[in-house]
């Protein structure tokens, strides 16, 4: 893994490349497609408002992810490596006491009963700089739909807003989509993307297309896993719009650190609490499966 240092080197020859060309030519051409390591918003926030004075704002378009690079859980349950230690948990062994059922749906309830924090102090503060800038701006999100209403909150609690720089319409649409070329609804509303994990390059050329805005000529995207990096330059590559692939890295150690057992012991007792709301109060806000949903021969 590249660390801190070496992505500080990285980008600061790159920046002298830069600087020596803009020497020479004005303006000095896109660098193609980069993949850079950072732990620190501001080096991605710095690089996209440097690529909009040199190449125009209106030719970038800077995407964000949410879960574990602008936000992440307060505790291990519900977080982004709690899904995966789920999905991978059902996959092997599905009567695993541990195995909660339906994941998409306690991760539901677990996101309307938890706050989330901000991934670093100015978070909130790195995205303004890159709005304020004039530069069009969006979140990208693997989250389904069902969870809209608690991500907004969780943004609106952080104060970070997306719609004023947004690509049009800016307000999204009112209903739910199936993307061209996805297969499970996605919606985009005041811009933020929810895609359902679903392929992020695929998804945002979808979004492109069907707003009918061009396509830029530079998309940066910062987003903490490396395959979703690697989807946005697979999906480009070739069409005349450049990728630079920034990999937020300050939620590793958290996601190494994910304690199964701890966060399998915070579900046992918080369970029985959101099933009694549930059973009281509806199943406006979330909605639990049946407790031992599962056909394991017993």
């Amino acid at each position: 893994m590249i660390s801190w240092y070496q992505s500080r080197a990285r980008l600061a020859l790159t920046t002298l490349v830069f600087l020596l060309l803009s020497a020479c030519a004005a303006p000095p051409p896109i660098p193609q497609n980069l993949k850079v390591e950072t732990d620190d918003l501001e080096m991605a926030a710095d690089w996209a408002i440097r690529m909009a004075k040199d190449h125009d704002r209106e030719n970038v378009l800077v995407v964000f992810d949410i879960d574990n690079t602008l936000l992440a859980m307060e505790q291990d349950l519900g977080s982004d490596q709690w899904y995966y230690w789920q999905k991978d948990l059902a996959a092997s062994d599905p009567c695993n006491p541990m195995v909660v059922g339906d994941r998409f749906a306690v991760q539901g309830a677990v996101f309307y009963a938890s706050a989330m924090r901000a991934t670093q102090p100015n978070a909130a503060e790195q995205v303004r700089r890159v709005q304020d800038a004039g530069i069009p701006t969006i979140a990208l999100t693997s989250r389904g739909t069902d969870y809209r209403l608690q991500t907004f909150r969780e943004l609106r609690r952080q104060d970070i807003s997306f719609w004023p720089t947004a690509i049009p319409p800016q307000r999204g649409w009112p209903e739910d989509f199936v993307p061209a070329g996805g297969e499970r609804p996605a919606r985009y509303e005041d811009g933020v993307f929810l895609t359902a994990g679903q392929h992020k390059g695929e998804m945002l050329q979808a979004l492109l297309d069907k707003a009918g805005v061009p396509w830029p000529a530079l998309v940066i995207i910062v987003d903490d896993k490396a395959h979703n990096l690697a989807d946005m330059m697979e999906t480009f590559t070739g069409s005349g719009t450049w990728v630079h692939a920034w990999r937020y890295t300050r939620e590793d150690a958290v996601v190494e650190a994910f304690d199964p057992e701890e966060a399998a012991a915070q579900w046992n007792e918080l369970e029985a609490a959101l099933r009694t709301q549930e059973r009281v109060l509806g199943p406006d806000n979330f909605e639990l499966p049946p407790p031992e949903d599962r056909d394991c021969g017993r």
